[in-house]
């Protein structure tokens, strides 16, 4: 029997999260707010995703965690990348863009970036005192 799994993360702020899920071609949908499980049962999430090969996901707000939380049925995962990887890619690129957006809150600009072979970003910033 089919349910829906939620597995924890420490995302914490929704713009990071849907600018990372926009710069790894996901569509974030805030408007449709449920994912679709088994007998088309749904859950309420505060983000959708429809991941290809018609695996349906979601982020929900846990307040008792003070972040999201990724909401699947996993006997219905069928997309290329295990859960697992998916969310890790997720959580790398939240961490890009949360460390882009606070740096230039704070007056650093981008000098160098470089995408390594393991799949790490390396990123030079520097900021100019008056």
């Amino acid at each position: 029997m089919s349910h829906f799994s939620t597995i924890k993360t420490h995302l914490r702020e929704i713009e990071p999260l849907i600018k990372a899920l926009d710069h790894l071609g996901y569509d974030p949908d805030t408007t449709n707010k449920y994912v679709k499980g088994f007998n088309g049962k749904s859950t309420g999430v505060d983000i959708s995703l429809e991941l290809p090969k018609d695996t349906k996901v979601g982020f929900k707000w846990d307040s008792n965690s003070n972040s999201y939380e990724l909401v699947t049925d996993l006997d219905l995962w069928k997309y290329q990348l295990p859960v697992e990887r998916f969310v890790s890619k997720v959580t790398q690129m939240y961490a890009y863009h949360t460390i882009i957006s606070k740096t230039k809150e704070d007056g650093y600009q981008i000098v160098e970036q470089k995408n390594e072979n393991d799949g790490s970003i390396e990123l030079v910033l520097t900021k100019w005192e008056s």
